[in-house]
């Protein structure tokens, strides 16, 4: 129950941040290195990749594509662990359930030889969270590279304008499908505590990628792509251990 708690908390601060993005206001602003630790550390550096890559390739599209896989590949250690963790999870399933059947009516005790198990297991039903968790600051300030910097909310890629939301609602769609996939890859549908996330995320995502301007989309479905077949990779390399 507390880690079912956890991640609708963890919702509950993805909606937070899609309110506080869709209420900022960018009238005038500029990307400034020296206004703060924020805009220094973050803000600026992210746009100052995006820019350079463009230089060198001549569109966004691909420039949000490196600098994705860049953070994908920064993250990547807390993915690995997070995946496997959660292949732990499915593991210890019945055993989890067994606890919960014999301690229904001692929420506590129950609780306590959960985590007994998780320990016993080497799982941490919170690592899960974690990617997500560490791309939210980035995302953020990927929002206010793309709005802030001019050069960057005008142009265009396939049929987008990158600074404007999706009029088609293509890359919204699929970045509310790739996030589906790779909940689907990561095991959710195996958990009780974690299958109803498989749909809230995905409408979240689509939610945030309608209103929000499209290379935010762009950049969730590069990065779900990313995910999945990271997913894939470790998944084969795991079973060819197994059947070696």
């Amino acid at each position: 129950m507390r880690y079912l708690n956890r991640k609708w908390m963890l919702l509950t601060v993805l909606i937070f941040c899609f309110a506080l993005l869709t209420g900022c206001s960018t009238t005038g602003k500029t990307i400034d290195p020296s206004s703060g630790i924020w805009d220094r550390y973050l803000v600026y550096p992210l746009s100052q990749l995006l820019d350079y890559f463009y230089d060198m390739f001549g569109t966004y599209g691909v420039s949000i594509l490196i600098v994705t896989f860049l953070v994908r590949l920064l993250i990547l250690p807390l993915s690995i662990k997070q995946q496997r963790s959660m292949q732990e999870m499915q593991v210890i399933q019945p055993k989890i359930q067994k606890l919960r059947a014999k301690y229904k009516k001692d929420q506590q005790k129950q609780q306590q030889e959960m985590m007994k198990l998780y320990k016993e297991h080497n799982v941490n039903p919170m690592s899960g969270c974690l990617p997500m968790v560490v791309q939210i600051p980035i995302f953020i300030a990927f929002y206010q590279a793309i709005q802030f910097d001019p050069q960057i909310a005008k142009s265009t890629f396939l049929y987008l304008q990158l600074g404007k939301p999706d009029p088609y609602f293509i890359f919204p769609l699929l970045a509310a499908f790739t996030t589906y996939i790779q909940m689907i890859a990561q095991g959710s549908a195996n958990s009780s505590q974690t299958r109803i996330l498989i749909w809230v995320m995905p409408i979240m995502i689509f939610i945030i990628g309608y209103n929000l301007p499209s290379a935010l989309a762009l950049y969730w479905v590069y990065g779900n792509i990313f995910t999945i077949l990271q997913y894939m990779i470790f998944s084969r390399k795991k079973a060819g251990k197994v059947t070696a």
